[in-house]
């Protein structure tokens, strides 16, 4: 046996969960939810992720990501997130032969084993709930099971990682939206927020969190990747940090080139407030003149999974992909088929199988479980939140 079908059985023992993909996203962009124009059965070669690239991936169970962009209007983006979860539901009833939702840690288990891929919907970025503790009960209840507190912008409550700090973390909504959370179920995910608001999550939390998908600060410095000092705390908490494939995440290089290239959008878009046309033109002459970074690889990734075993335990290792969610990915890793390289790499660096199973999906499944016994205490002790933002943040 080859050692990429050993990889290949060893995942599907673990079985092999990720942690973010955002082909929902392409699939409400590129074709408005129809499956037909755009069948991931039959293989989409414009995007990452398809059917068959699933299955040669050995992916057991996957958190779809129900995104909707972080700058739309409070109700807006309620109704496209709602759109989005529609989206996934409409994927899963299309495809039953290789989808299955998945709302507990004991349904992934029983889909994975049945050779399918248990479908879990992910909110990325807290403006999905519109301020309304009661909207995200209802997310909750037609299949969310994890939030982002922030994208790219702060929210009224919390403060993003790509913003200007507005709250110091989180305000008095932003920790009883934490608390409910804990109370549901739903995993509170940090990828995209503030080290401060990473510190006021985790103070606040009575369950595990996540990192969806992010990598590690100390290897490469960019505002969305996690620094030690928050790394080091998840031991304490359970939680896990999903490492992620974003090239500008796991290499320097590029992510100093992202970052130039931020600020030049920025300075664009501050001269030319009326013309986004002529501001994406010249963004295009920018891209093409300045030298393109050398393409991230396989080893960088791993490099990133190393770092957090070095400072928070093989314990607090996940995956995250983030595939269909930026236009290209490190060599060696093009889309979903690719897991079982990196776990190739990873081998090959001297983890264990046991460790490669924890790292692949049992990991994320501990803490998924331990969220789901939380919820049962606590629902116990407390009723759902009726406060609103008006009532805690007028108070501070």
């Amino acid at each position: 046996m080859s050692d990429l079908a050993e990889i290949r059985d060893l995942l599907a023992g673990a079985p092999l969960v990720d942690g973010h993909n955002d082909l929902l996203w392409e699939m409400r962009t590129k074709a408005a939810y129809d499956f037909d124009r755009l069948d991931v059965g039959a293989g989409t070669p414009s995007l990452h992720t398809d059917i068959p690239r699933l299955r040669a991936g050995g992916v057991g169970a996957q958190f779809w990501s129900v995104y909707v962009p972080s700058d739309l209007p409070g109700d807006t983006a309620v109704t496209a997130t709602l759109e989005q979860l529609d989206g996934l539901h409409q994927m899963v009833r299309r495809y039953p032969d290789h989808f299955e939702l998945a709302l507990i840690a004991d349904d992934v288990d029983r889909i994975a084993g049945e050779g399918r891929v248990a479908s879990l919907a992910g909110m990325e970025g807290g403006q999905s709930i519109g301020c309304s503790l009661g909207a995200l009960r209802m997310l909750y209840a037609l299949g969310a099971r994890y939030m982002t507190l922030t994208h790219n912008h702060n929210n009224p409550w919390a403060d993003s990682a790509t913003d200007e700090p507005a709250h110091d973390g989180l305000t008095a909504f932003g920790v009883e939206v934490v608390r409910e959370m804990n109370r549901l179920g739903m995993l509170v995910d940090l990828s995209h927020v503030a080290p401060a608001t990473m510190n006021a999550a985790l103070a606040a939390a009575e369950a595990p969190v996540v990192f969806s998908h992010s990598s590690a600060r100390a290897l490469c410095d960019h505002p969305r990747n996690v620094p030690d000092d928050v790394l080091s705390k998840l031991p304490d908490n359970g939680g896990v940090c999903m490492v992620t494939f974003v090239p500008g995440f796991v290499s320097q290089e590029i992510a100093d080139a992202w970052l130039e290239g931020d600020t030049e959008e920025r300075r664009l878009k501050a001269e030319l407030p009326d013309a986004p046309a002529e501001v994406e033109s010249r963004m295009a002459t920018w891209r093409e003149e300045r030298h393109p970074p050398t393409a991230a690889t396989i080893a960088d990734v791993a490099d990133h999974v190393d770092h957090v075993r070095d400072v928070a335990g093989v314990g607090a290792i996940g995956i995250g992909g983030d595939y269909d969610g930026v236009p290209f990915m490190p060599d060696g890793l093009p889309d979903v088929s690719a897991y079982p390289a990196l776990f190739a790499e990873l081998r090959g660096r001297g983890y264990s199988d046991d460790e490669l199973r924890r790292i692949a999906g049992r990991n994320v499944l501990r803490v998924l479980r331990r969220a789901e016994h939380v919820a049962r205490e606590v629902q116990g002790q407390r009723g759902p939140s009726l406060a609103t933002i008006t009532d805690l943040d007028a108070a501070e």
